[in-house]
């Protein structure tokens, strides 16, 4: 279950969940930090990822494109690193069925 959490989250989430997530990485840990969405996206069809995000560009590509790569929106607002983590870790059974599914492109999950 490869991640690349964009930019608008933190770099520190990927080493946090790295058990429960393996080989996930920040778009920090490639040069991709200030990277145009575009170039995110090819990089994430093209390494396996799964996109993260609380931005809702990579939601629009990925209505408009399908997958490859996933999307995972997060609808959580301005909050702390520590519930981004929760939600994710709250979430994971939902996430890891979500990757499995050769025909979902798009998953929101949101603060409760």
């Amino acid at each position: 279950m490869k991640l690349l959490f964009d930019q608008n989250l933190s770099f520190k989430l990927a080493a946090q969940l790295s058990a429960h997530f393996p080989d996930s990485k920040h778009v920090k840990d490639f040069g991709l930090a200030a990277a145009d969405d575009e170039i995110i996206w090819k990089f994430a069809r093209e390494g396996g990822y799964a996109i993260v995000s609380k931005d809702s560009d990579f939601l629009n590509r990925s209505l408009l494109r399908g997958h490859p790569p996933k999307v995972i929106q997060l609808r959580v607002g301005n909050c702390a690193t520590a519930q981004i983590l929760d939600l994710l870790l709250r979430e994971k059974e939902v996430i890891a069925q979500f990757l499995q599914n050769p025909e979902e492109s798009l998953l929101v999950i949101a603060l409760t």
